[in-house]
C-alpha cells in the first residue's frame, strides 16, 4: 500500500510540473512601456537571451506599446501618486529632465551599469542622470545622417557625395527641380528639432546654454532658421504631412519617393526597413552638410532611456536585466542587427564580422554602410543638452516657431525674438 501510494504521489507531482505555469514558477513577469513597437520587439528577444544564460533566474517581459504623449503622461501620473506604474518604461529623452524633478521615482541604476562603463559612450548615460546617479539605460547615439535618394539625384546628374556643403545642398536641389519639378530636396519640418538642431551644433551652440538659458535669438539661429527659409521659398525644400520624417504621413511622404534627401539620426534606419519598402535598394547614407567644410558633420539626437521605477517588483532582477538588455555586448549587437541602431558600444563598430555581414537587413536595404559613415563622422558627433526646462523649449518651437517660419513664412528675427521672449515668459 505503501508503494502504492508513493507512486500516486510521484504521478501527481509530476503531473503538476506539466500544468502550464506551474513548471515556470520562478519566473519574474515585468512589465514594460513603451512607445515605439520595434523596442517591444528587442526587449522580448533580450529576455530570450537573458534566459538562456539565467535557467534559475527568467524573466517574462509584458511589454505593452503606448501613444507618444499619453505614455508620458500615464507614467507622470503614475509615479507621483505611487499607484499604476509599470516595472520598466522606456523615457524619450526630451521628456527625461520632466521625471529627474524633486527626488526621482525611479530606480539609480549605477551598481548595475558598473561592469558595462569602459564600453559605453559617457553622454549617452550622462543625458540620464543627476547627481551623481544613472537612471536611464540608452539606446543608441542617434549620429544624424543625410539619407540620400540616389535614384532621383543621379537623373538630375548628381552625386550625392560631391555634397559638402548647405551652398551644395542648394544647388543640388536646384537641378533635381529641373528633372523632377514635382520632387524636393529636403524637408523643413514643423514638429520636430532634428535638422535644425543639426544646424546649430555645427556652429558649435545648442538650444539651452550650459546655464539653462534657451538659446533663440542667436546669430546661430538666425543663419540656421534663413538657410532653411530660403529653401522653402525656393521650393527646394517643402514641409511635410505631420510636420517631419519621423511619423505615419512622414514616412509615406517618403516612402512615395517625394523627397531626395532627409537628415536625420542613424536609428531612422529601422522606419526605412520596416515601413518604406519602396526605398529599398535606393537610399545611401553620408555625412550632413555644413555650412563651411571643417565644421562637424553630425550630432547625437535623440535617444530613449529605459528605467526601473520606484515601486518595481524584484528591484534587483529588473536593474541587472535592463543593464544586461541595453549595456552589454549581446543587448549592443541586438541594437543594430535587430533595431538597426548605432550602438554605444564603440567597440563594436570596428567589428567587421557584425557590421558588414551581407545577411543583415540593413546592410541589405541601403547602397552603402552605415558603419562607414559612423566612422568618418566618429570625432565629430556633437551632444545636446536635455535640461529641465528642454520641454517647454520643444514644445514652444515644434507647435509655433517652425510653423511660422516654414508654413507662414514670417519674417525670421521677429519670430527669433518673439520666440525668445515668450519662451522665457513661460520658463521664468
Amino acid at each position: 500500500m505503501r508503494k502504492a501510494a508513493l507512486s500516486v504521489l510521484v504521478l501527481v507531482l509530476v503531473g503538476l510540473l506539466l500544468v502550464p505555469g506551474l513548471a515556470s514558477a520562478n519566473v519574474t513577469k515585468f512589465t514594460l512601456w513603451t512607445f515605439i513597437p520595434q523596442h517591444a520587439r528587442f526587449f522580448q528577444v533580450m529576455a530570450e537571451k537573458w534566459n538562456e544564460l539565467n535557467p534559475d533566474r527568467q524573466v517574462e517581459i509584458e511589454a505593452t506599446v503606448l501613444p507618444y504623449d499619453d505614455m508620458h503622461n500615464k507614467l507622470q501620473i503614475a509615479l507621483q501618486s505611487g499607484v499604476g506604474a509599470p516595472d520598466l518604461c522606456d523615457i524619450e529623452i526630451s521628456r527625461f529632465p520632466n521625471f529627474l524633478m524633486g527626488v526621482p521615482q525611479l530606480m539609480p541604476l549605477n551598481d548595475y551599469f558598473a561592469p558595462y562603463l569602459d564600453d559605453i559612450v559617457p553622454s549617452r548615460l550622462g543625458i540620464y542622470s543627476k547627481d551623481g546617479n544613472m537612471y536611464g539605460a540608452p539606446t543608441h547615439v542617434g549620429a544624424t545622417v543625410a539619407f540620400y535618394y540616389v535614384e532621383i539625384l543621379e537623373d538630375a546628374g548628381i552625386d550625392y557625395r560631391d555634397i559638402k556643403t548647405w551652398d551644395d545642398f542648394a544647388e543640388a536641389g536646384r537641378k533635381l527641380k529641373e528633372v523632377h519639378p514635382d520632387k524636393f530636396m529636403g524637408i523643413a519640418e514643423t514638429s520636430a528639432v532634428w535638422t535644425l538642431t543639426a544646424l546649430l551644433a555645427q556652429q558649435g551652440t545648442d538650444l539651452v546654454s550650459e546655464d539653462e538659458k534657451p538659446l533663440i535669438d542667436t546669430p546661430e539661429m538666425l543663419r540656421a532658421v534663413t538657410t532653411l527659409q530660403n529653401m522653402v521659398k525656393e521650393g527646394i525644400m517643402t514641409t511635410c504631412p505631420d510636420g517631419q520624417p519621423d511619423t505615419e504621413g512622414g514616412k509615406g511622404f517618403v516612402d512615395q519617393g517625394n523627397v531626395a534627401c532627409i537628415v536625420m539620426p542613424l536609428w531612422f534606419m529601422s522606419r526605412y526597413v520596416d515601413e518604406m519598402p519602396n526605398m529599398q535598394g535606393k537610399v545611401a547614407m553620408a555625412p550632413v552638410p555644413v555650412f563651411e567644410e571643417g565644421m562637424p558633420r553630425s550630432v547625437g539626437l535623440g535617444g530613449t532611456g529605459t528605467v526601473v521605477t520606484a515601486t518595481a517588483q524584484n528591484k534587483e532582477l529588473a536593474g541587472e536585466w535592463l543593464a544586461y538588455a541595453k549595456l552589454s555586448e549581446a543587448g549592443n549587437r541586438m541594437v543594430w542587427e535587430d533595431l538597426g541602431f548605432d550602438p554605444c558600444n564603440t567597440a563594436l563598430w570596428t567589428d567587421t564580422e557584425m557590421t558588414h555581414n551581407p545577411e543583415n537587413r540593413y546592410n541589405q536595404y541601403f547602397l552603402n554602410n552605415a558603419f562607414d559613415v559612423l566612422l568618418e563622422v566618429k570625432d565629430e558627433i556633437m551632444m545636446v543638452r536635455s535640461t529641465s526646462i528642454s520641454p517647454t523649449i520643444n514644445q514652444y518651437i515644434t507647435t509655433v516657431m517652425l510653423n511660422e517660419l516654414f508654413e507662414d513664412l514670417l519674417d525670421p528675427a521677429e519670430v527669433l525674438e518673439n520666440a525668445q521672449y515668450d519662451i522665457e515668459n513661460q520658463i521664468f
